[in-house]
């Protein structure tokens, strides 16, 4: 009988659920991280939530554990690199805890608004200031909103119930998903100038940690009002600190920290701020749910096999995996090459499997491609959910397959249509096993996927690779490889290199300043 070991505390239900499936429990909670390295290795499953860190070393100490499942959806408190290279899945329950999380936003938005934590602590003081605490309705206010996901888009409901008036920055919203929102799209810098209440809900990744910057913020309406019930590190939180001191941003409102649990901030000491100890999920509801979700889907994983939500595996079965898992890295550099190139809302995706790829299990392929595709904007987004992603954002995404294919055995082939345009990126594999870049653009190139890229795009001029590899030597950036590709003698060209570590902006920038480049791109893989 597989055993489950539940460290943080969860609804009774997720135990009747595992006992219900045949695995046996142990509620223990509030393990010190010694403690848990000396108890995880007899247990087959881990169920936490936050508090619980899994950490390298216990999974290293964890020699039976084949399941780890957050009841929520962040997993920030799980090193998941190192869950994979020791074969551990990693699950998390994407959905479950969507409305409460949007109601707290709202929540904090009205509180923000009518000052009631500030008017209650006066008003328990025995004090009756009603003229000092002034507030502003919300109806006809121009909220706008940083992501329009899962929980983006419950708010943006909720917001115009209340009479707001909704725009919202999100690159992998589509024009269609934003008029059935009933929402405006623009870009960050009109959000950030006309917008009287500014509310977050995007993941934090390199893309966007600190989007509310020290320029970010200095770029809004004077008088905004934020609202972060997300992820910390979005906002940086000493510039917010000194731009309502200064009078600009009228006041925030906060539920996450860069640091948690935040026990010191200089927003504390701030009148204007009301902040809450990371309460998004804190519902009986929201609970519930997750407690159910998880239990279910670790216990299908440890008695049948079955994934969902996972995070670090594909949904395959034993059968097909040995034959899918080169597709699998080919289609996912793919999806991330298409993904990291997007700078614009993607409105469909067509996936076209050619030779022997066409008589393969497309569906994990495609959302393995999809993964890809989303995941430089949504780091949460996995094969099991990617998909679902994709409909949510009416991104239309087709399948077509080919029999034969002109010059290869086997071919993958993924266009992209964002609001500029069409554009393609083509692979295929090298001894049935290699992954190969072979068409970008519609422009045949040889290229091997390595950690960091360079792709430019650039009018096929003589003089420009000398230029080129004279920028780079300079800075002190070594090629490994170069691959070059053009339509035609004197029309479009590309570059793709690979380079032994990332380039600092300034050669980004310096490559971009040559005349005849069209797009420089810094690739990770």
């Amino acid at each position: 009988m597989p055993k489950v070991l539940i460290s943080d505390k969860l609804s009774p239900t997720a135990v009747e659920i595992f006992n219900s499936r045949g695995v046996e429990t142990v509620v223990e909670t509030g393990l010190s991280p010694e403690q848990l390295i000396a108890r995880i290795g007899e247990f087959d499953g881990l169920a936490i939530r936050s508090a619980t860190k899994v950490t390298a070393e216990v999974l290293a100490a964890a020699a039976n554990l084949k399941v780890v499942g957050r009841a929520g959806i962040g997993v920030d408190n799980v090193d998941v690199p190192a869950a994979t290279a020791r074969g551990v899945v990693v699950m998390n329950t994407p959905f479950g805890n969507s409305v409460t999380t949007a109601e707290h936003a709202i929540a904090m938005m009205f509180a923000l608004a009518r000052q009631l934590p500030q008017a209650d602590r006066s008003t328990r003081a025995g004090k009756w200031e009603k003229s000092k605490f002034m507030g502003v309705e919300l109806a006809f206010k121009r909220l706008g909103m940083i992501g329009c996901g899962n929980i983006g888009s419950i708010v943006a409901n909720r917001a115009i119930g209340i009479g707001m008036r909704v725009a919202v920055y999100d690159p992998f919203l589509s024009e269609e998903r934003a008029s059935n929102l009933g929402v405006d799209k623009v870009d960050l810098p009109e959000l950030l100038r006309t917008a009287d209440f500014v509310t977050l809900h995007t993941p934090l990744t390199d893309q966007t940690r600190n989007i509310l910057s020290r320029d970010a913020l200095a770029q809004t309406k004077p008088g905004v009002r934020i609202v972060n019930c997300a992820r910390g590190g979005l906002v940086d939180e000493d510039a917010l600190a000194e731009a309502i001191v200064a009078g600009h941003v009228a006041g925030a409102a906060l539920d996450v920290f860069a640091t948690e649990p935040a026990r010191e901030s200089p927003l504390f000491a701030l009148d204007q701020v009301v902040v809450t100890p990371h309460l998004g999920a804190a519902t009986v509801e929201a609970q519930e749910n997750v407690a159910l979700q998880v239990a279910e889907q670790m216990a299908d994983y440890l008695m049948t096999g079955a994934v969902t939500n996972a995070l670090n595996m594909p949904s395959v079965t034993a059968e097909e995996a040995p034959r899918l898992r080169p597709y699998m890295k080919l289609v996912e550099q793919l999806g991330s090459f298409a993904g990291q190139l997007t700078e614009t809302g993607l409105m469909g995706a067509t996936v076209t499997y050619a030779g022997q790829a066409a008589e393969l299990n497309t569906r994990p392929l495609t959302a393995a491609i999809l993964q890809g595709l989303l995941r430089p904007l949504l780091n949460s987004v996995n094969m099991v959910n990617a998909p679902a992603l994709a409909r949510e954002r009416n991104i239309d995404v087709r399948v077509v397959t080919q029999e034969r294919v002109d010059g290869y055995q086997t071919l993958v082939r993924l266009t992209v249509m964002t609001e500029r345009g069409e554009r393609t990126v083509a692979g295929t594999l090298f001894q049935g096993e290699r992954p190969r870049l072979v068409e970008i653009r519609g422009i045949p190139v040889e290229a091997q996927m390595g950690q960091h890229m360079l792709f430019i795009r650039n009018e096929d001029k003589p003089g420009f690779i000398g230029r080129l590899g004279s920028i780079l030597g300079e800075a002190g950036v070594n090629i490994a490889t170069f691959h070059l590709g053009r339509d035609d003698a004197g029309g479009s060209a590309i570059a793709l290199l690979e380079i032994d570590q990332p380039a600092p902006q300034s050669v980004l920038d310096a490559i971009t300043a040559l005349p005849v480049v069209v797009q420089v791109k810094q690739l990770t893989f």
